[in-house]
């Protein structure tokens, strides 16, 4: 089922449920500052069981204690759909000190 790309009106009211992400180009983006390299190769591990869980992938970039986002949507030539939007609203459930709602 093909998912349809978001208006810049539905851009700006779904990150205005989101604080933190950002669209950068053409990619929602976040980046998170952990307390360890571990804790954030851990965070790594939980994010891409949940995109493996959604079938909906990002560029994840780990650093020392950092881990970076950014997605799209490819199947929808690039753009950001309400697929990327479930992805960043299941990573802050799992990121520490961000979600837990």
């Amino acid at each position: 089922m093909a998912v349809e790309p978001l208006s810049q009106k539905e851009i700006e009211d779904r990150l205005a449920e989101l604080p933190g992400w950002s669209v950068e180009g053409d990619r929602l983006t976040r980046s998170y500052r952990l307390g360890s390299h571990v804790a954030a190769a851990a965070l790594v591990m939980h994010i891409a069981a949940v995109q493996d869980e959604l079938d909906h992938h990002s560029d994840l970039t780990l650093g020392y204690n950092t881990v970076s986002l950014g997605v799209h949507t490819h199947s929808a030539g690039g753009a950001l759909t309400v697929k990327d939007f479930a992805l960043a609203h299941r990573v802050e459930d799992i990121a520490p000190g961000h979600g837990a709602h």
